[in-house]
């Protein structure tokens, strides 16, 4: 079973994906996955760099995400320019560590799972979800982001609402460690029964 874990940015994917790991569960995420395949020197990169120039590079040769985020974030033409380079490559990358891993049931962390419309790749979508104004404050506190530039990046993605619209599962991180581990511990009781019973599409659940 393939559980997809998405959210927005600052949503905390990151430490539920953690919190799966800690419990023995295959994690594979597709943001460090798409680090990997533009590594400096990788076919990616060179198609990146023929796609966007020599000013998304670094002094060392490798990715600028910084600069190549600061265009993307301001032009829907590039962005979707930069995906149709990335996705193939990524999604390539993610079946064969899928395979290669097994399992009951495997967590894939992907962020943009709703603007790529990949719900259907997936037997269930667990949402990790939070008020926008938390996650501005966190973008504000952890990547240095203004106000303004903060609400840029939530536009350019998807809706908090078009995300809960697909989710099977919502799991609400407002900020507190214990609550979030406890309601990974019962999502993942709830996996390895479903994976076990090949019930995947099974009613939802809304923690905590």
């Amino acid at each position: 079973m393939i559980v997809g874990l998405t959210g927005g940015i600052a949503s905390g994917k990151t430490l539920v994906a953690e919190c799966f790991a800690e419990r023995g569960v295959t994690v594979l995420d597709t943001d460090v996955i798409a680090r990997e395949v533009v590594a400096a020197g990788s076919p990616g990169l060179g198609q990146i760099r023929d796609a966007f120039g020599d000013a998304v590079l670094a002094e060392d040769g490798s990715l600028d995400r910084g600069r190549l985020r600061s265009q993307v974030f301001a032009d829907p033409e590039a962005r979707r320019r930069l995906e149709a380079i990335t996705h193939p490559l990524i999604r390539r990358e993610l079946e064969c560590r899928a395979a290669a891993a097994g399992g009951g049931y495997q967590i894939h962390v992907i962020p943009l799972l709703v603007e790529a419309g990949l719900q259907d790749q997936v037997d269930r979508v667990l949402l990790v979800d939070c008020p926008e104004t938390l996650q501005i404050s966190r973008l504000r506190a952890r990547d240095g982001e203004t106000q303004q530039s903060a609400h840029r990046i939530l536009a350019a993605q998807a809706s908090r609402e078009d995300r809960r619209s697909v989710a099977d599962d919502i799991l609400l991180n407002a900020g507190d460690r214990s609550v979030l581990t406890e309601a990974v511990a019962t999502l993942d009781r709830t996996y390895r029964r479903l994976s076990a019973a090949g019930e995947y599409g099974s009613p939802g659940l809304r923690l905590p």
